[in-house]
């Protein structure tokens, strides 16, 4: 907790990433939470690791040792075959409790648009997992406009447009989410004044904050708290729409 508010960070990684050779444990990932006054993390792996099982695994166990401070959301190469990437899925719904499925449309090579990424939709609504996707860097399948078609084909999906478009795109992703309600925002990357931006036209029960890395954290919870927005919308952002969208509760 941090000035009185909760703070649910819903973009973390730990692990390995072969992309740029960044390392993250689970014991700094937590270190951090307790000094920054996070009370819960929602944990993904680095878009490009070794094993997406093997980092599952490290995700999953940190989960079981830390289950009121960690949430697990799956990334899988989707190149693998579809019985499988579906296997791995339920495997970390049913084994560890992960609550998520993120997308990297610029490492995965799926275009959300296209019937060809059903699957990936389908195999997350049947395990009751909202979907996160990688939005802004990455043209041209990381638009948030791109999101709209699977928000529409499941509409029963949380769809979660992480960075929000990135800045350059933030309006794609206002206009993603005012035609979709089962679209999500998460603002980082994102300067205050997008943010305020985007609260002029999505209500803060569908904005969430996030981090990605370790250095924007401070930075990231500091540019909500610094709002001239009430308290009562900081909430949501920092805490209530997480809680809702990944743990099925409501808070505010």
């Amino acid at each position: 907790m941090k000035q009185g508010f909760r703070i649910f960070d819903t973009h973390t990684h730990i692990g390995e990433a072969r992309h740029s050779g960044r390392r993250y444990s689970a014991d700094e990932l937590l270190r951090d939470m307790d000094r920054l006054g996070i009370d819960r993390s929602l944990v993904i792996p680095f878009p490009v690791v070794e094993s997406n099982r093997a980092t599952h695994e490290l995700i999953g166990e940190a989960m079981r040792a830390h289950p009121d401070r960690l949430s697990g959301c799956a990334c899988i190469d989707t190149s693998i075959p579809e019985a499988e990437f579906r296997d791995e899925v339920r495997r970390c719904r049913e084994v560890y409790g992960f609550c998520a499925l993120k997308l990297q449309p610029q490492y995965h090579g799926l275009n959300p648009f296209s019937d060809r990424s059903n699957f990936f939709f389908e195999a997350a609504l049947e395990n009751g997992m909202a979907v996160v996707c990688h939005t802004g860097s990455g043209l041209p399948f990381s638009l948030p406009s791109l999101l709209m078609m699977p928000a529409r084909r499941y509409p029963e999906l949380t769809i979660v447009a992480a960075h929000c478009g990135g800045g350059i795109f933030v309006h794609d992703a206002i206009l993603a989410a005012t035609f979709c309600p089962n679209i999500v925002l998460e603002l980082s990357s994102l300067m205050p004044h997008h943010v305020l931006e985007v609260m002029a036209h999505v209500t803060p029960d569908r904005l969430m904050i996030g981090s990605d890395l370790p250095e924007s954290v401070e930075t990231e919870i500091g540019k909500i708290l610094g709002l001239q927005a009430p308290d009562e919308q900081k909430r949501w952002i920092l805490d209530g729409t997480a809680n809702r969208v990944f743990l099925g509760g409501v808070r505010a």
